[in-house]
């Protein structure tokens, strides 16, 4: 178990661009090529696992089916967040042949008991290093309710930016790369607002 510590900056997709170009001068490099990332969130019929997030209640997790591009490679991971810091657990699912077998799928979570399909999150995410830091940058973010029969999908307006670090690096030393403010972007939780889904 390793754990990290990670920072989001929140952005217009023309102020990104502003970003992400002063820290190409600043020597950063394309570490993989950038790829679609879909993910199916899990939640319970009470939607605990959301209103955690939006409490920021400590420790808690997020429990999803992650496939990548157009392909059918499933993996559950877990997103733990803790106040010793963050880390993710990641299990193939072999046992899925297709997203609809995910929207039918639900499972047993220790914390939270009995989970099912509450939101996909599509978006573009690229791939960057400078120095210590790991950066990526999602846009093209879309949501869609699994739950609905017509499957209502929205745009988000905005797109993030995260860095990780190792769990000991100082935020002096991100703040003297990256001077702008953080920002919380759970994609889970906008996405949930976003759509009207959450109860009342």
């Amino acid at each position: 178990m390793t754990f990290r510590k990670e920072k989001k900056f929140r952005f217009t997709t023309s102020d990104l661009s502003i970003s992400l170009n002063s820290l190409f001068e600043l020597g950063m490099s394309t570490l993989y090529p950038s790829r679609l990332i879909n993910s199916c969130y899990f939640d319970t019929e009470n939607m605990d696992i959301f209103n955690n997030s939006e409490e920021g209640v400590l420790p808690r997790s997020k429990i999803r089916v992650r496939w990548y591009e157009k392909t059918h490679n499933f993996n559950k991971e877990i997103k733990i967040s803790s106040i010793e810091g963050r880390y993710k657990t990641s299990v193939p699912q072999h046992i899925f042949r297709s997203v609809d077998d995910v929207l039918r799928s639900h499972f047993y979570d220790q914390n939270y008991g009995y989970v099912k399909p509450s939101l996909i999150v599509s978006y573009e995410r690229q791939y960057f290093q400078l120095n210590l830091l790991r950066i990526t940058a999602d846009t093209k973010i879309t949501y869609t309710d699994p739950t609905a029969l017509a499957c209502s999908t929205t745009i988000d307006s905005e797109c993030v930016m995260e860095v990780k670090v190792p769990i000991d690096c100082d935020d002096d030393y991100i703040e003297k790369i990256i001077p702008y403010s953080t920002s919380r972007f759970s994609k889970y939780s906008r996405g949930i607002l976003y759509l009207g889904m959450q109860l009342t």
